[in-house]
């Protein structure tokens, strides 16, 4: 694999994890609900983890604050690292690859909260799957079409 293609695939996880930000925060907008937890328990739980102090009060909350979100784009640039590798420098079928891309973050970001002990998707209901399917879909379809935007054109595609 040539190395732009790794770049690439960065620069589409990058663009997913923005479209994921975004559709979760107009849904914050749209009903009003709150941030979501998650992340600064991720954080806490991977800092316990790995013996690390994120020092006390304020400066904690704010490195956990801070952290979250680092965490998520993380995921989000490494999937699309992985796709790169998967995809072979070709372009992909907008459909599989988002559905490659949407639900492999999806996954990777369920299980380690499972893991870690955050949360059960076995007990969310019909809201809370909605609120993480959407925009996971939104990461998928927007990494998918940056993926194959960044793509030369074959023969065939034109």
């Amino acid at each position: 694999m040539r190395r732009p293609d790794v770049t690439d695939g960065a620069i589409a996880g990058a663009v997913g994890s923005t479209a994921l930000n975004v559709v979760s925060y107009l849904d914050m907008a749209l009903r009003a609900r709150p941030a979501s937890g998650t992340p600064e328990e991720t954080v806490d739980k991977l800092a316990g983890i790995a013996h690390v102090d994120l020092g006390s009060g304020g400066r904690a909350a704010n490195r956990r604050s801070a952290l979250g979100p680092l965490i998520g784009y993380a995921l989000g640039i490494g999937a699309g690292i992985a796709f790169a590798f998967y995809a072979n420098g070709r372009r992909q079928p907008l459909p599989v690859a988002t559905g490659l891309l949407g639900a492999g973050v999806m996954t990777m970001t369920d299980g380690s909260i499972t893991a870690l002990g955050i949360s059960d998707p076995r007990t969310w209901g019909r809201s809370d799957w909605i609120s993480d399917i959407i925009p996971h879909l939104a990461f998928g379809l927007t990494a998918a079409v940056t993926w194959n935007r960044l793509r030369r054109p074959s023969g065939r595609d034109r």
